[in-house]
């Protein structure tokens, strides 16, 4: 399967989890390392956009397209979230989840849906998974995000 990343373009290549792991989000807490990927650059720009000031259009990204063994990814369906998984701001029973998933080590992936948009899907990715290093990164582009959505 492919996926996408945003990231600033210093970052672009570090498919370590350290910023995911020293900021925690809506399914890792902090200390624990994830990947945050989408199934489309679409929701890779909304996901992005969420989390960033409005008047302050980011600089200096680029989009990376990362291929991901079908065989890896765990796909999740919606009824076996726990509840609040889309709340905002995020839910402690969504970082527990997906600390539960990311420390039992089994998958090298999960697919969940996205809280923005509950039809499209992220893909959240476990560094510290033995199979990693069958995770490539296919491109990288810059990605210049739209003024208007930060109007």
């Amino acid at each position: 399967m492919k996926v996408y990343r945003l990231s600033r373009r210093k970052y672009a290549s570090d498919l370590t989890g350290s910023g995911a792991e020293r900021a925690g989000g809506r399914w890792n807490s902090r200390g624990i390392a994830a990947i945050y990927t989408s199934e489309t650059r679409a929701l890779c720009a909304l996901e992005v956009a969420v989390h960033l000031p409005l008047n302050l259009t980011p600089a200096d990204y680029c989009v990376i397209t990362l291929y991901v063994p079908d065989e890896n990814i765990l796909i999740v369906d919606q009824n076996d979230l726990p509840k609040g998984w889309n709340s905002v701001p995020h839910s402690d029973s969504s970082q527990k989840f997906g600390d539960r998933f990311l420390r039992g080590n089994v998958w090298l992936a999960i697919r969940l849906p996205s809280a923005i948009v509950p039809e499209e899907f992220n893909v959240i990715l476990n560094p510290k998974h033995q199979e990693i290093g069958k995770v490539k990164i296919l491109d990288m582009s810059d990605f210049p995000f739209d003024d208007r959505l930060f109007r």
